[in-house]
């Protein structure tokens, strides 16, 4: 991970912990089907907080300024859950200190879960 996108995920564990929502809101879809356009969002008092750019930056991932959102090139899955799970599995590579919450029975704490998402 590059100082940019070290700071952009530090940034970003100042406003989400393990268990926390993740927003999602899908901008674009291409003709073809194989890219879509996402923003990121979180709640902070009550009100949206973007976090689409920051989310680029630590994926590694194109933000398409045309669009203004998160390019996420693969279809067939739910894409929004994919830059989510992605997202915790880059903030937490080797898990979260204590479990956030349990997986076929078990305690988990794997990092790609630790988030949650909803579509708005």
């Amino acid at each position: 991970m590059n100082a940019q996108q070290q700071k952009a995920a530090d940034y970003i564990k100042t406003l989400v912990k393990p268990n926390d929502t993740v927003f999602t809101v899908l901008r674009h879809v291409s003709a073809s089907g194989m890219n879509r356009w996402i923003d990121l969002y979180v709640m902070q008092d009550n009100e949206p907080l973007r976090l689409t750019y920051q989310v680029a930056l630590v994926l590694g991932e194109k933000y398409d300024i045309k669009r203004d959102a998160l390019k996420i090139g693969g279809c067939g899955m739910d894409m929004g859950f994919q830059a989510v799970y992605c997202l915790g599995a880059v903030l937490w590579p080797t898990g979260t200190e204590e479990p956030h919450g349990t997986r076929n029975g078990e305690p988990d704490s794997t990092g790609g879960y630790a988030l949650n998402q909803r579509w708005m």
